[in-house]
C-alpha cells in the first residue's frame, strides 16, 4: 500500500496536485506571475537556428504558451508543441525559463512571436523574428556576354534577390572607367555605377572588357557576375618603321602593331605575295598588348642581298582586313684601312718620335762646347771618336720593316 502511495505521489496526478497547491498559495500570498526579462528581437540568416527565451517568475499553476502573433497560431503549451512543425521545439529548465527553438529558419518563419501566461487578464510579451537572406543573382534575368559593333550601344542588366533587397554596383574588372554618354552632363567617366541597368552608347574599342555586377545587402556573402563585352571592328595595322636598314650578314626585326576584334589571323608576306613561314631564316611571333591589340614581329636572320626589298604584315578577321608595308635596305659600314697599313703607319710614327728626340733643342747664346769654340775662332780640340748609338740600329731595322 505504501508502495502504491509512493507511486501515486510521483505520478502526473501528484504533480498537478502540487501545482494546484502552489497556485493557491501564490494567490493567497498575492504573488502574480511576472516576466523577469523582456523577450528580445532576433535577426537570423535563412537556414540558421533561432531561439526565443522567456523567463517567468511566480508561475504557480499557470501555463506558458508560445503563439505566432501575426497568424494567432498556437505553437506550444508548456513543453508540448501543438503546431505540426517538426522544426519547432520547447525546452524548460524546470525552474522559470522556457525557450522556443526554431531549426533551419525559413522566410515564412519571419514575424512576431508571443510568450503568454494564462492569467486573468492574460500576461504576455512579444518579439520579432527577422529572417535575412544573402543576395543571389537571378541569372535568367541578367545579361550574359554580348557583342556589339564599334559605335553601337550595349544594355547591361543585372537582377538579384535577397532580403533586404540587394543593391547592384557595376565595376570594370580591369579597374578602368565606365563611360556614360548622352546624359545631362554629356560624357562622364566613373569608376562605378549603381543600379540594375547600365546603358553604354557609342561604344569604342577601349570599352571592351569584363564588367562586374556586384549584389550586396549587408548579409554576407556578397555575390557578383562577370559579363564580357566584346566590341567588333575592322582590323587596323600601324607600322612604326616603314624603312629599316641593316648591314648584310646581321639579324633584323620588323614590327607591326595590329588592332582587331574579333581576333584576327596575322601573317607576313614578301612584296611579291609569297607567304613567309617560320624556318631557319625567318622567325615570327606575337606579343599581346590588350584584349584587341597585338604586336607582330618578324626576325630575319643573317640578311643577304636577296632578303632586301618589301615585306607586308597582313591582318584579317570576319569584318575585314588590313596590311602594312616595310622596306628593308642595306646599310654599308664605314670604310676602314687594312690592318697591315695601320701597323705600318704606327711604326712610322714611332720612328719620327725617335728622330725628334735625337735632334734635341736648338742652341741659343754663346758657345757651350769645345767644338763650338773652334768654330768661332778658338783652338779646336782633338775630335772625339764617333760611334753609332745602339738606338740607331733599332731605327734602321724599323725603317727596313716599314719599307
Amino acid at each position: 500500500m505504501a508502495g502504491g502511495v509512493r507511486a501515486t505521489c510521483g505520478g502526473p496526478l501528484a504533480r498537478l496536485l502540487i501545482l494546484a497547491v502552489l497556485h493557491v498559495n501564490f494567490v493567497a500570498l498575492g504573488l502574480e506571475p511576472d516576466f523577469l526579462f523582456p523577450l528580445e528581437n532576433v535577426t537570423i540568416a535563412q537556414g540558421r537556428d533561432a531561439m526565443f527565451t522567456c523567463v517567468v517568475n511566480n508561475l504557480g499553476g499557470y501555463r506558458v504558451a508560445w503563439i505566432k502573433a501575426d497568424t494567432k497560431a498556437i505553437l506550444a503549451i508548456h513543453e508540448h508543441v501543438i503546431t505540426n512543425n517538426a522544426r519547432l521545439s520547447v525546452t524548460h529548465n524546470d525552474y522559470n525559463t522556457w525557450t522556443l527553438n526554431i531549426r533551419g529558419v525559413k522566410r515564412e518563419d519571419r514575424g512576431q512571436y508571443m510568450c503568454q501566461v494564462n492569467t486573468d487578464p492574460m500576461k504576455m510579451q512579444t518579439a520579432f523574428l527577422e529572417v535575412v537572406i544573402p543576395p543571389d543573382i537571378v541569372y535568367e534575368e541578367t545579361s550574359g556576354d554580348m557583342m556589339v559593333p564599334e559605335g553601337g550601344s550595349a544594355k547591361l542588366v543585372c537582377k538579384a534577390r535577397g532580403f533586404p533587397p540587394p543593391k547592384i554596383l557595376w565595376r570594370r574588372e580591369d579597374g578602368g572607367d565606365i563611360i556614360s554618354r548622352g546624359g545631362p552632363q554629356g560624357k562622364t567617366k566613373v569608376l562605378s555605377l549603381e543600379g540594375e541597368v547600365v546603358n553604354l552608347t557609342k561604344v569604342t574599342r577601349s570599352e571592351m572588357g569584363a564588367y562586374l555586377c556586384i549584389a550586396a545587402n549587408g548579409v554576407p556573402p556578397s555575390v557578383s557576375k562577370r559579363i564580357m563585352l566584346h566590341v567588333h571592328f575592322h582590323p587596323l595595322v600601324q607600322v612604326p618603321n616603314q624603312l629599316v636598314g641593316a648591314p648584310t650578314g646581321t639579324d633584323v626585326t620588323l614590327q607591326c602593331h595590329v588592332e582587331a576584334s574579333p581576333k584576327a589571323i596575322n601573317y607576313w608576306t614578301r612584296e611579291n605575295g609569297e607567304m613567309i613561314i617560320s624556318n631557319d631564316k625567318y622567325q615570327m611571333g606575337e606579343i599581346n598588348s590588350s584584349a584587341y591589340s597585338v604586336q607582330m614581329r618578324l626576325l630575319v636572320r643573317s640578311i643577304q642581298s636577296n632578303d632586301l626589298g618589301g615585306y607586308k604584315c597582313i591582318s584579317k578577321n570576319s569584318i575585314g582586313d588590313a596590311e602594312g608595308n616595310i622596306r628593308l635596305y642595306e646599310v654599308e659600314l664605314p670604310n676602314r684601312k687594312p690592318k697591315v697599313e695601320d701597323e705600318r703607319s704606327s711604326i712610322l710614327n714611332e720612328i719620327n718620335d725617335v728622330r725628334s728626340s735625337l735632334q734635341g733643342p736648338l742652341r741659343e747664346g754663346g758657345p757651350r762646347t769645345a767644338e763650338d769654340a773652334g768654330f768661332l775662332g778658338g783652338a779646336a780640340p782633338h775630335p772625339a771618336p764617333r760611334f753609332t748609338p745602339p738606338s740607331m740600329f733599332l731605327i734602321i731595322a724599323l725603317l727596313h720593316a716599314a719599307c
